[in-house]
């Protein structure tokens, strides 16, 4: 006997739920734009989106160009390219790069870094 009852609309824990549309970090490529793709902590590529520019720009900079795609448009040009993985709103990212290419002392490791 269930000690719980669930309507047939809830969705598993495991199930992935729309994120909406999201802002995608982007580069510039000549007569197109390119999306970014980053890493986890562990390696594996993943597509990168916030679910507002506050929050990408807090991320990554207010100078971080971004377009705006849904979550169906960014897993279908992510995936083709080995990023299966879709991280919305990272909170951590790399720290800026000093001249030396060494980060400052007491700096956390990235959560994410770029791809």
């Amino acid at each position: 006997m269930c000690l719980f009852q669930y309507d047939e609309s809830d969705s598993e824990p495991e199930e992935q739920s729309p994120a909406g549309p999201l802002y995608v970090p982007a580069r510039p490529g000549g007569a197109h734009v390119v999306v970014r793709l980053f890493r986890t902590p562990l390696g594996a590529p993943t597509a990168v989106g916030f679910t507002s520019p506050e929050g990408l720009a807090a991320t990554l900079g207010t100078a971080q160009p971004w377009i705006r795609l849904s979550e169906a448009a960014l897993r279908a040009m992510a995936g083709p390219l080995g990023a299966s993985l879709l991280t919305v709103d990272p909170a951590l990212t790399a720290p800026p790069v000093t001249a030396a290419g060494a980060s400052p002392a007491g700096v956390p490791l990235a959560q994410v870094s770029e791809f």
